[in-house]
């Protein structure tokens, strides 16, 4: 299965194109936080028995994007 890309990999990617510069502080923080929503969506979904399954909300956010560079 191909990695999605998630919504600040998209907007920086725009951004880069676009010709304007984002520290990649910024972006590997922002990166971070939305990959604690990320998780806390899926154990919410778990919880709520929305989402039956034998992974981690850590296992599905990796498989799913792939495994990020500060992970």
């Amino acid at each position: 299965m191909a990695n999605k890309q998630t919504a600040v990999e998209w907007l920086y990617d725009r951004f880069l194109f676009a010709g304007y510069a984002i520290p990649s502080r910024w972006k590997e923080q922002a990166k971070q936080m939305e990959k604690e929503q990320i998780i806390k969506a899926y154990w919410a979904s778990y919880k709520e028995g929305q989402y039956s399954g034998d992974k981690t909300a850590e296992e599905y956010y990796n498989e799913t994007y792939g495994k990020q560079d500060n992970d």
